[in-house]
């Protein structure tokens, strides 16, 4: 599952982008990029069409001058079978070039009739400005290779790493190579293109499985509203929108109310 309709759309090639708050799933590293509050909501309530398959996400980061702290809960599943997951998050930022996130996840599973298991684990990520226009980043899931029995890797360890450049300021283009140590590497490539102000373009794809994956972002004032489209190659097509309001906006518009009103 990928946390954020805007990280669907671009086929989670953004381990080097993660530049909004649903990065505390993708690569905390990238949460002390913003120096300023965000919270996002993403759910999905029948994708492909199955109802079992419902997932839903929350994020909240809060920017201090020691770094930011963040806060992520997610939920998968129906009354058969169901996952929770709780993240808290830390990334700090050195010289504005360089930065290490890590997060604490505490994932539970329960089965009708089975019971429940809770555990604990850690993702690890890490970003750096090589350039202004092109970075680097990487993110590795599950990083202490936690399972919730005497099984190996049933919860995934994956490690992701790639870049993304700024070809002009208005169009990134994201590589990544994604490794789940069970299976082959997967190659990711993604486009965001701010259009127009308050419009974004997407689209992504990648192998292992092929899929493909398209989206639009629509911001205004401090609002961004995130659609996509994802296509496997198995389970056909399915849609994915989420929300964020980004705090840092809402300051800016409420200063310039204060300017224009001469308070």
């Amino acid at each position: 599952m990928i946390a954020g309709a805007k990280q669907i759309s671009i086929s989670n090639s953004g381990a080097a982008l993660s530049n909004d708050v649903f990065a505390i799933f993708n690569n905390p590293a990238g949460l002390s990029q913003m120096n300023w509050k965000e919270i996002g909501i993403f759910y999905s309530p029948a994708p492909f069409g199955f109802k079992e398959l419902a997932n839903g996400f929350i994020a909240y980061n809060e920017p201090f001058t020691f770094g930011s702290l963040s806060f992520g809960a997610m939920t998968y599943g129906f009354e058969l079978y169901k996952e929770n997951k709780i993240l808290l998050g830390f990334s700090h930022n050195f010289l504005n070039k360089f930065f290490l996130g890590i997060a604490l996840n505490y994932h539970s599973v329960s089965i009708k009739r089975y019971g429940n298991k809770s555990v604990f684990y850690f993702n690890f990520g890490g970003l750096a400005y090589i350039t202004p226009d092109l970075r680097w980043g990487f993110f590795v899931y599950n990083i202490n290779r936690i399972s919730f029995v005497n099984e190996d890797d049933q919860i995934p360890t994956t490690f992701n790493s790639g870049f993304s450049y700024n070809l002009i300021p208005e169009l990134s283009l994201n590589f990544a190579l994604e490794k789940d140590i069970r299976y082959s590497a997967s190659l990711r490539f993604g486009i965001d293109y701010y259009i127009i102000n308050n419009l974004s373009l997407r689209t992504g794809f990648s192998n292992e499985p092929s899929t493909y994956s398209a989206g639009i972002g629509i911001n205004y004032a401090f609002i961004s509203f995130d659609y996509a489209i994802y296509n496997h190659p198995d389970l056909g097509l399915t849609h994915q929108a989420g929300i964020i309001i980004s705090f840092q906006n809402i300051g800016n518009r409420y200063k310039k109310i204060k300017e224009y009103l001469g308070n």
